[in-house]
């Protein structure tokens, strides 16, 4: 089976990557904006890509070419203050590379999309992968993910040769991420040694209840996805769910409810002067996104996640206060 990952640098990219080693009669072929350091898990061969450039799909179409599936991950979460340049990478940039799967004849396009294409819904129970992807308005990260699934809907309809997997994972997160979560999400002003120590208060909103799901565990379900080449969305979650008052206690802290309003005008704040790169559409998002019924995974994948929400959560706390990253990957170098 030769596969074609783009974004393969990045947090399940280099999960995927070192799960796939594993498969037996596999080649796999990256894709990605800047090319890493050549040591494992990136010695494979590799093609670098801007996907937000014009014309972007005509080298991918070449490398395309005789791939068993491409494995569609790259997406830009930086600069938060520009959306026009992301949207040229994730919905643009997607459009291009479904094209040249499409002229390359590639059987089987994976997606991996998100939550967070979820209209908004009530915590209280778990939504399955029949709940609308229109995302969550003030969320350009939400829009961006809904404005991709409607293009799958479209390839969907004109391609019904093609099979299309839509992985909608809960957030990802693993040790060798936390560089990248750093940088992305708390920004410089941030110390590392903050998670080093106990921080006494945690005020969030009783509603910020979330999942999350470790990166090898995603990295398990798309190689099952590859063999089983199931078609249609899957979720992706680990349990348990974790309220504010789990995260409090993995973080050995006391959680102080807020009301959602008063974080949300916070993040805003601090966003519009560059204090931190966390837009108040992620707090929207956390506050609105359902919370998933992964039985589909586990019924006809038979996947079932290794690490629990709670040590997915330790996890990547440990590896912030550690400064933990991928020297070999641009996207996961430490600071």
């Amino acid at each position: 089976m030769r596969i074609v990952v783009t974004g393969a640098t990045g947090n399940v990219g280099t999960a995927l990557l070192r799960r796939l080693a594993e498969e037996p009669n596999t080649t796999v072929h990256g894709i990605s904006r800047r090319p890493p350091e050549p040591e494992p898990p990136y010695d494979i061969d590799w093609t670098p890509v801007d996907l937000s450039k014009p014309g972007a799909e005509e080298p991918m179409t070449d490398v395309l070419r005789g791939a068993d599936a491409v494995v569609h991950l790259a997406w830009q979460i930086q600069p938060s203050h520009d959306e026009p340049e992301l949207f040229r990478t994730n919905v643009a940039g997607s459009d291009r590379v479904f094209r040249a799967a499409l002229r390359a004849g590639v059987p089987h396009l994976v997606h991996m999309s998100s939550v967070g294409a979820y209209s908004p819904a009530v915590k209280g129970g778990l939504k399955d992968e029949s709940w609308p992807t229109d995302g969550v308005s003030t969320s350009y990260y939400s829009r961006h993910k809904s404005a991709v699934e409607h293009q799958l809907d479209r390839i969907e309809r004109e391609h019904p040769g093609l099979t299309v997997t839509r992985v909608r994972p809960a957030l990802i997160l693993q040790s060798q991420s936390a560089a990248e979560v750093k940088r992305y999400f708390l920004g410089p002003l941030v110390p590392h040694v903050l998670f080093k120590a106990k921080v006494p208060i945690l005020p969030l909103p009783n509603s910020m209840v979330l999942q999350f799901v470790h990166s090898d565990d995603v990295a398990d379900a798309l190689v099952l996805v590859l063999r089983k080449r199931l078609a249609g969305a899957v979720n992706l979650a680990s349990e348990p769910v974790v309220t504010p008052q789990v995260l409090a206690e993995v973080m050995h802290s006391k959680h102080v409810p807020i009301p959602p309003t008063v974080l949300r005008t916070a993040a805003r704040v601090t966003w519009w002067a560059r204090l931190q790169p966390t837009s108040h559409g992620w707090v929207d998002l956390a506050l609105t996104a359902p919370l998933l019924d992964v039985r589909r995974a586990r019924e006809e994948l038979g996947w079932t996640p290794r690490y629990n929400a709670r040590d997915v959560l330790a996890e990547v706390l440990g590896g912030l206060g550690r400064g933990e990253g991928v020297p070999a990957s641009p996207p996961l170098k430490p600071s």
